[in-house]
């Protein structure tokens, strides 16, 4: 990177983003001290312009922002850096310092949970005991799931409906998690086949 830190006079400005949702949390600037620090330790580390001080986002709060990926914008005047975040991104409690709670992107949240579930071996986790039945039980409760929401359809109430397609869309995941498979995967062949359109 040959970032131009003169243009703002030290400074260059931080967008952060989340690394599974995409979701635009905040924003920040950095110098040259704070980019090392960030690179160095994998956390996001600003240069706070009111404390005139390198100040790593957490640092009190416990809320760090995990460092995915940094990437440069045309000018070489801007970072996109791609984060996973420890809980709350704002002071005031919120995912984004945008104030924008959104459920776009969840499912790539909810993917997590699964694998976590899976890999923590949560006894309790109905995800857990699921796996543990194998690929064709969990086979057979997503075909259950889209036969009930194909029922649910030729009715009025938007709320069953939903629910059935929450239900068709955890059992989907937790069928891609078993075959070893993600959602990025399936997103990529969507937008292949949109692409040749």
């Amino acid at each position: 990177m040959n970032l131009d830190f003169k243009k703002g006079n030290g400074l260059i400005p931080v967008i952060i983003q989340h690394r599974d949702t995409l979701q635009v949390l905040m924003l920040g600037y950095m110098n040259k001290e704070a980019l090392e620090k960030t690179r160095k330790e994998g956390v996001v580390t600003f240069f706070s312009r009111s404390k005139n001080r390198l100040w790593t986002k957490g640092e009190t709060s416990g809320h760090f922002l995990h460092v995915d990926q940094i990437r440069e914008d045309c000018d070489s005047d801007t970072l996109l850096i791609k984060a996973n975040p420890v809980g709350p991104t704002c002071h005031t409690g919120h995912t984004s310092c945008f104030k924008e709670e959104t459920p776009k992107g969840f499912l790539y949240e909810l993917e997590k949970i699964i694998h976590q579930r899976i890999e923590q071996k949560d006894e309790g986790s109905y995800t857990l005991k699921l796996i543990e039945k194998g690929i064709n039980k969990i086979a057979q409760k997503v075909g259950e799931e889209a036969v009930e929401l194909i029922i649910e359809a030729k009715d009025e109430n938007e709320d069953l409906f939903l629910g059935e397609a929450a239900d068709l869309m955890y059992h989907f995941l937790v069928l891609l998690r078993a075959k070893n498979l993600s959602l990025e995967k399936v997103e990529e062949i969507l937008q292949g086949r949109n692409a040749k359109k």
